[in-house]
């Protein structure tokens, strides 16, 4: 059985039964009782989730991927969104349960998707899933590295984030053009931020806006008072900070405006 890849590589279709098994087989199941699947297309991971002693649930907006799968899994049929998962309100399916997020992600919304579930973050204690290599690798990267970036760092400010192995173009027909990589996020135990959290989000989307900058022109726009741009950390680039330090120049920040 195969399934359709991400929509901007074109057509392709996964052949390969073992990496869907091992994509199923990426998450714990422990601490909640319901799977969400995105995008499940044709099911190739999908009857994979069915075997684990979870309820799955599948999130689809493609007419003919919905249609395949009411006919082909029955039992599956009354818990099938036909609705876009960036959109919807999951809460009229999940209430406020815990739930896991899997799948083989539409590539060009593979970010979108890991910034609602971090604002959904208190029901979400797991989620795994492929993505474009790079955009898995970066997600999972630590300070220091050239692609250290925005998803890294507000990702690990929740999740403990682990790269699991890389997806060969050979496993699609046709083989796209790119490597995919498949990652896994686990929540941490503390999952709120010892500091503005809303105030943290922008400090580091605007510190890495200029990423070649010290942090002390980048931040500009947060009128710096001389006190604070004295600090040392401000004369480092965003990305030789760890997720810690940048959690302690939000405070910083903070503290400089009361």
């Amino acid at each position: 059985m195969s399934v359709r890849a991400k929509k901007h590589l074109g057509q392709h279709f996964l052949n390969d039964e073992t990496i869907a098994e091992k994509i199923a087989n990426s998450l714990s199941y422990k601490g909640y009782d319901d799977v969400l699947e995105i995008g499940p297309g044709m099911g190739v991971l999908t009857k994979y989730l069915l075997k684990k002693d979870v309820t799955t649930h599948v999130i689809e907006i493609d007419s003919e991927s919905v249609d395949y799968l009411k006919n082909n899994y029955l039992h599956l049929a009354n818990r099938i969104i036909e609705k876009d998962f960036l959109k919807y309100d999951l809460s009229q399916v999940f209430d406020d349960k815990p739930f896991a997020i899997i799948g083989n992600f539409p590539y060009n919304i593979s970010s979108q998707i890991v910034f609602k579930t971090l604002e959904m973050r208190a029901q979400i204690p797991e989620f795994s899933g492929m993505f474009q290599k790079e955009v898995a690798q970066r997600i999972c990267s630590k300070e220091g590295s050239k692609v250290y970036g925005i998803l890294s760092v507000l990702t690990q400010a929740f999740y403990d984030a682990d790269y699991l192995f890389t997806v060969p173009p050979n496993v699609f027909s046709p083989p796209p053009k790119v490597d995919s990589g498949v990652l896994r996020l686990t929540r941490k135990d503390n999952y709120s931020l010892p500091c503005d959290e809303k105030l943290f989000f922008r400090v580091v989307k605007t510190a890495f806006q200029q990423r070649r900058k010290t942090l002390r022109n980048s931040l500009k726009i947060f009128d710096l008072s001389d006190n604070i741009k004295a600090n040392a950390i401000f004369g480092q680039r965003p990305e030789q900070l760890s997720v810690p330090e940048f959690i302690e120049l939000t405070s910083l920040l903070e503290n400089d405006k009361n």
